[in-house]
C-alpha cells in the first residue's frame, strides 16, 4: 500500500521546481501588486480561473461547502500546474498573503467531529500535498495543519458507527493523509528529514494511548505508512536539486525508542486490526535498524546485510513483545534501549490503556539482562521516580521496584546520586524507592556504602532537606564497618538513630534494619537496639511499629535464654495494647512475638512474666484466631464444641468460681455460634474447644483459664 502511495506523491514526470530567490526590492515590487491582483504570477496565465477562485473564497464571507471545494481544489490544481511547468516563483507571497494555510486549517478545524460527510478533509490534504512541493510555502505551518488534520480525521467515531458513511469516501479520505504524510517528508530538504519525521511521530504517539479502538487504529496505520518511508528512505528521496541524499547511517531518529516501546505494547490488544498494523510498522522499523547496523560493517561482512528478510519473519511467526524486543535489542543504541524502558514504566501507571502484564512480561526481560538495557541509569532512575506515585496495582508497582532493585545493584553510585538529586524533601516516593533498595541483603549494603560516601561530605548536602541528622549515614557506618560486638554497640549508643521521630524516616530505617538483621552474625550485634525499639512502639507509627516486632523477634530469637528472659518480659508488657489491634497485620505480629516471648522467661522473669500474660488474657481470649477455617474443619471443630459444651455443664456446680466462672463463658459463647459472619462463627468454636479441651485434660483441679497463656 504505501509504495502506491509513494508513487502518487513522487510524480516521475514532475519537472524540477525554480529557485524562488529574488531580491527584497523586487519582492516588495510583487507584493504591491499582489494588492491590486494576480495576474504578475507566473502561473497566472496557465490557471487564471483557479486564482481568482482563490481570492474570491478568502475575500467572501460566503463559505458553504460548494465554495469550500472549490477553494481547496483551486489550490492543488494551481500549485501542481506551477510544479509541473516550473512556475513557482511568487507563489510563496502569494500563500502569504491570502493565508492558504490559516485558511485550509480554520476550514478543517470547523469541519463536524462525529461525522464525515463531505470531501473537505480529503480535498484539504490533496492541497497541502501539492503545496508541499514548494519550497517554504508550508514552512513553520506543517505541525499546526497535522494537528487539525490529526485530530479530526483520528477522532471521528468508528466506522461502523457513522450513519450514512460512503467506504469509498472514507476511504480516499485516509489515503489522501498517507498521501500528504509522505510528500510532506519527501518534498523536505535532507537537513530537515530528520525533524520533520520526528515531529509527526511524536503528534502520533499522543494518539497510541487513546482508549477508543478506532482512534488506535488510525493512528498505528500512519505509522506503518512513515515507517515504510523510513526503512526505504535512501531509495525514495528523489530531489535532483539536491547534491546528495541522506544514507541510513546517517538517518538518526531520537524518538525511534518510544516509537518502538509502543508499538510493541500495542501488540496486545485485543483489536485485530491495530495489533496486525503494530506489527508491521515494528517489522519495518527492524528492517530500517538492521540495515542501518548493516552500513557500518566492514566489507568482509557485508554478506550479512541480505538476511534481514529472515529476521523478519522470525518477528512475524512469533509476534510477542518479548520475543521482539530480544530481537531488535542488538540493533539498538543505547537511548534507545533506555528509551523502551521508560515507555513500559510508564505504561505501569494506573491510566494507562496498555496492557500491565505485558510491560511486566518486557521488564522482565530488561532484568535479565541489566547489562543491555539499564544502560542509562540517571534517566531510567528519573522516570521510575516520576512514575512509581502513579501506580497502585501492587504486582505493577512490585515490577517497577525490582527494576530500581536490579539497576541499583548494577550502578550503585548512580542510582544513588540520581535519587538524591531528583527526590525533594520529605518526597514519599523517593522513601518507597529507598525502602525497595533495603529490602534486599546485597542491595540495602552497596547502597548504604554510597550513601555513606556521598552525604558524609558536609559540601555536599544533597540530603539535607529531609535526612538533616544523617540517620542514614549513621546507620551506613554501622553497616559498612566491620565492627565487632563491643564496637557496635558503642557506636549505636553514640547514634541511636532510632530515636528518629518521623514516621517515614523512622520506618526506612526500620526496613534497612530488618534486611540487615537477616545474618545471624549482624543480628547478634543488634542486641544493643532493643530497648529503642520497645521506645518505637510507644510512637503509634504502625508501618514503624510492625517492623519494629519483625526485628525484635529476629533479634531475640539469636539470644540465649537466660540472656533474652528480662528482656522477654519487658517487651511483652509493651505488647499488651497491640494483642486487640485494629491492624490485622500488626495484631498479628504482636500476638506471634507475644507466644514467642512467654516461652523464653526462665527463673523468676516467668513469674513476672504471668502476670503480664494475665493482663492479655481478655484480648488473647477473644483473638485466639482471626482466619476462618476450611468448611470441613470448621463443620468438625463445631461437633466437638458441642460435646464439650455438654461435659462443661458439671463446672457450673464447681467449688471453684474460677470454673464455674469458665463455664458460663463457654455456655454465652454458644450465643455466637450461629452468627452470621463466618469469622465470629469460627472464632467462637474454635475458642470454646481450646479451652474446654484443656479444662478437660488438665489433672490438677486448681488450674484455672489463666494458665492457658502461660504454659
Amino acid at each position: 500500500m504505501a509504495e502506491k502511495l509513494l508513487r502518487v506523491a513522487l510524480k516521475e514526470d514532475r519537472a524540477p521546481q525554480e529557485s524562488s530567490s529574488p531580491v527584497e526590492s523586487h519582492e516588495l515590487c510583487l507584493a504591491q501588486q499582489l494588492e491590486m491582483d494576480a495576474s504578475w504570477l507566473p502561473v497566472y496565465h496557465l490557471e487564471p480561473e483557479h486564482v481568482d477562485v482563490i481570492r474570491a473564497f478568502v475575500s467572501s464571507p460566503e463559505k458553504d461547502e460548494e465554495r469550500k471545494l472549490k477553494f481547496l481544489t483551486s489550490i492543488a490544481v494551481l500549485f501542481r500546474a506551477a510544479t509541473y511547468n516550473s512556475l513557482c516563483q511568487g507563489l510563496d507571497l502569494f500563500c502569504q498573503r491570502y493565508k492558504l494555510a490559516e485558511n485550509i486549517k480554520v476550514l478543517l478545524e470547523e469541519e463536524p467531529r462525529d461525522q464525515l460527510h463531505t470531501a473537505v478533509w480529503r480535498s484539504a490534504m490533496f492541497a497541502m500535498t501539492e503545496m508541499s512541493f514548494v519550497e517554504a510555502v508550508l514552512e513553520g505551518k506543517e505541525i499546526g495543519l497535522l494537528q487539525a488534520c490529526f485530530s479530526g480525521i483520528f477522532l471521528l467515531p468508528p466506522k461502523e458507527e457513522m450513519q450514512d458513511l460512503k467506504p469509498f469516501l472514507y476511504f480516499t479520505t485516509m489515503k489522501g493523509m498517507d498521501t500528504m504524510l509522505v510528500a510532506l517528508v519527501l518534498n523536505s530538504p535532507t537537513s530537515r528529514v530528520n525533524e520533520k519525521m520526528q515531529s509527526i511521530f511524536q503528534m502520533l504517539l499522543t494518539f497510541t494511548t487513546s482508549e477508543r479502538a478506532s482512534v488506535r487504529e488510525r493512528a498505528v496505520g500512519r505509522m506503518r505508512v512513515l515507517s515504510f518511508l523510513l526503512a526505504n528512505y535512501s531509495s525514495l528521496k528523489a530531489d535532483p536539486n539536491e547534491e546528495r541524499h541522506a544514507s541510513r547511517a546517517e538517518m538518526q531518529m531520537p524518538i525511534i525508542g518510544q516509537l518502538l516501546g509502543h508499538l510493541l505494547l500495542l501488540l496486545s490488544f485485543k483489536e485485530e486490526e491495530t495489533g496486525h498494523l503494530a506489527l508491521d510498522a515494528l517489522c519495518l522499523l527492524f528492517q530500517f535498524k538492521y540495515q542501518q547496523h548493516c552500513a557500518t560493517l566492514t566489507e568482509e561482512n557485508t554478506q550479512l546485510q541480505g538476511d534481514w528478510e529472515t529476521k523478519t519473519t522470525s518477528l512475524r511467526t512469533s509476534p510477542s513483545a518479548t520475543h521482539i524486543i530480544e530481537s531488535f535489542a542488538e540493533y539498538l543504541q543505547p537511548s534507545e534501549r533506555s528509551d523502551i524502558v521508560r515507555v513500559f514504566i510508564e505504561a505501569m501507571t494506573d491510566s494507562s490503556t496498555f496492557d500491565k502484564e505485558a510491560a511486566r512480561n518486557v521488564l522482565d526481560v530488561v532484568r535479565g539482562n541489566p547489562d543491555l538495557w539499564l544502560v542509562d541509569v540517571p534517566k531510567i532512575t528519573s522516570c521510575i521516580h516520576k512514575t512509581l506515585g502513579c501506580i497502585k496495582s501492587v504486582p505493577a508497582r512490585q515490577s517497577v521496584e525490582s527494576l530500581m532493585v536490579s539497576m541499583a545493584d548494577k550502578c550503585p553510585q548512580e542510582v544513588v546520586t540520581t535519587l538524591l538529586q531528583v527526590a525533594p524533601g520529605g518526597d514519599s516516593t523517593a522513601l518507597a524507592l529507598w525502602e525497595a533498595m533495603f529490602s534486599v541483603p546485597q542491595t540495602v549494603r552497596n547502597i548504604l556504602k554510597e550513601l555513606l560516601s556521598q552525604l558524609w561530605d558536609l559540601k555536599s548536602r544533597l540530603f539535607c532537606t529531609h535526612l538533616e541528622d544523617y540517620c542514614l549515614v549513621r546507620l551506613a557506618m554501622l553497616a559498612s564497618r566491620d565492627l565487632g560486638d563491643r564496637a557496635f554497640a558503642a557506636t549505636y549508643l553514640d547514634f541511636r538513630f532510632l530515636k528518629e521521630e518521623r514516621p517515614a524516616m523512622l520506618s526506612l530505617v526500620l526496613r534497612a534494619i530488618m534486611t540487615l538483621s537477616e545474618r545471624d552474625e549482624m543480628a547478634r550485634k543488634m542486641k544493643v537496639i532493643l530497648p529503642d525499639l520497645m521506645r518505637v512502639l510507644l510512637f503509634g507509627y504502625k508501618a514503624a511499629t510492625t517492623k519494629a516486632l519483625l526485628v525484635f523477634r529476629t533479634i531475640m530469637a539469636q539470644l540465649e535464654r537466660r540472656e533474652a528472659s528480662h528482656i522477654a518480659v519487658q517487651m511483652a508488657e509493651f505488647l499488651l495494647p497491640l494483642l486487640d489491634d485494629e491492624l490485622s497485620q500488626l495484631r498479628e505480629s504482636s500476638i506471634s512475638l507475644f507466644r514467642d516471648l512467654m516461652m523464653m522467661a526462665v527463673g523468676n522473669d516467668k513469674r513476672e512474666m504471668k502476670n503480664v500474660v494475665r493482663l492479655g488474657l481478655l484480648p488473647l481470649f477473644f483473638r485466639l484466631s482471626d482466619q476462618t477455617q476450611s468448611v470441613a474443619k470448621l463443620k468438625q471443630d463445631r461437633r466437638r464444641a458441642q460435646e464439650f459444651l455438654i461435659q462443661s455443664l458439671s463446672y457450673l456446680k464447681d467449688a471453684q468460681a474460677s470454673l464455674r466462672e469458665a463455664a458460663v463463658r463457654f455456655i454465652a459463647l454458644q450465643t455466637l455460634a450461629e452468627d452470621r459472619e463466618p469469622s465470629i462463627r469460627s472464632l467462637v468454636a474454635q475458642t470454646v474447644i481450646i479451652i474446654l479441651s484443656s479444662l478437660r485434660e488438665q489433672p490438677r483441679p486448681r488450674w484455672t483459664l489463666r494458665a492457658l497463656c502461660c504454659r
